[in-house]
């Protein structure tokens, strides 16, 4: 098997090489990637050569908008859909709630839609306010032990009324993969639509969403080694379906439908960089000829790969642990390599005794409330958060748990 090569993945990021960075390991990965090179020189070349406005008739304006036409064609085919059925807005956050304004239209009083106790606040808490138009607001519950969301849960929660399902990928302190196919099954069968969550979960690797076949499909490109946009996949049957959100005279296209405000022209074209470095590590990998999506999910597991191979040295450290609880599965096999820790003191406060060992890492809550008191997790200590993604070396590895044993 194929085996990710660390030394040329970590010569992709900056951050390796700034010396205010030497010596700090990056544990808070789930809140933000390092950006690669490929997406700076791209927003570089934007704002130095072609800060116009974009689509009129002279040269520079004419390259900057098929940089940004080119950013959605590309990573649309790497993630298995139509160029129209991508849409960037400045933030998931905010895409997910000009995404409930437009549930909210669509659907009548008495209608339910399902969200789930897992979910980070700006996920769950768009559709949540929903109720307030007199749509029932079901919700899905965590196993308080696990923390995992089980399937046959859901299906007592449907009925004819559900018009909508809302999910994460995987949770961004429960860590657990959710079974993204079996529950968009379920969900389907029950003439609900499906939106999925994907902001912790990409960063581990970009997924074919045609294959997954949820109806909407959310992630962040700034946790995804690109500029601060949020990405949002609406497939067309359901994007043709709501009511438009954007200006008037953009209603009849499909990926402005859902961007009320204009769009940052640098960042989108920056967001070709992402597609570039897929592209690049599928070549320094693998080479040859392959369909985009086919690209991009080899390159998915190459990451995993060596992800879960850094992962489960680091559960195995913490789950014996007695003054430490794991949230989530203590195998790397069923999750991302977002590990939680409920400690006997404020999450915070170990996070910067870690600091004081080069380890970059969080603690707190992380808009992740609701899935961690459903958990008995105390909210005022919250967690202490570690994350990584495929950039991480072995080295900061062995850093992080020399850390831990000092700490712990």
């Amino acid at each position: 098997m194929t085996r990710l090569d660390t030394a040329w993945v970590r010569a992709q990021f900056p951050a390796f090489a700034e010396p205010s960075l030497q010596g700090q390991a990056f544990f808070e990965n789930a809140g933000g990637s390092y950006t690669c090179q490929l997406v700076i020189d791209r927003l570089t070349r934007y704002y130095t050569q072609r800060k116009v406005q974009p689509y009129a008739p002279y040269e520079a304006s004419q390259l900057a908008g098929a940089e940004m036409d080119e950013a959605r064609q590309r990573l649309a085919a790497l993630l298995g859909v139509d160029t129209d059925e991508l849409s960037f807005g400045p933030s998931t956050s905010q895409n997910t709630y000009v995404l409930a304004q437009a549930f909210g239209q669509l659907m009548d009083a008495g209608e339910a839609i399902v969200v789930t106790n897992q979910d980070h606040e700006a996920n769950s808490g768009p559709w949540r306010r929903l109720a307030d138009r007199g749509i029932e607001v079901r919700e899905w519950c965590v196993d308080p032990e696990t923390g995992a969301l089980n399937p046959d849960d859901l299906e007592t929660l449907l009925d004819e009324k559900v018009r909508l399902v809302c999910f994460p990928h995987c949770s961004n302190v429960v860590g657990q993969v959710n079974p993204v196919v079996e529950i968009t099954a379920l969900a389907h069968a029950a003439g609900a639509f499906v939106c999925v969550d994907g902001v912790s979960y990409a960063p581990h690797g970009f997924v074919d969403v045609g294959a997954l076949g949820p109806d909407i499909y959310l992630f962040s490109a700034y946790k995804t080694f690109g500029p601060h946009q949020g990405l949002m996949v609406i497939r067309r049957a359901l994007g043709n379906l709501l009511p438009n959100q954007g200006h008037a005279f953009n209603g009849g296209t499909l990926y402005k439908r859902f961007t009320p405000a204009g769009p940052d022209h640098a960042q989108i074209a920056a967001c070709a960089g992402m597609a570039d470095y897929v592209d690049a590590a599928y070549r320094h990998h693998l080479g040859g000829d392959a369909e985009p999506v086919k690209r991009a999910g080899a390159v998915h597991d190459l990451m995993r790969g060596h992800e879960t191979a850094l992962l489960q040295p680091l559960l195995d450290a913490v789950k014996s642990r007695n003054s430490v609880r794991l949230i989530g599965p203590d195998t790397a096999a069923h999750r991302a390599p977002t590990v939680a820790l409920a400690l006997n003191r404020p999450g915070a406060e170990v996070a910067a005794d870690l600091a004081r060992h080069g380890i970059m890492a969080g603690g707190g809550d992380f808009y992740a409330g609701r899935a961690l008191r459903a958990m008995g997790v105390d909210s005022e200590k919250g967690v202490l958060r570690l994350s990584f993604t495929h950039y991480t070396s072995q080295a900061e590895m062995d850093q992080l748990l020399n850390a831990l044993d000092d700490v712990l």
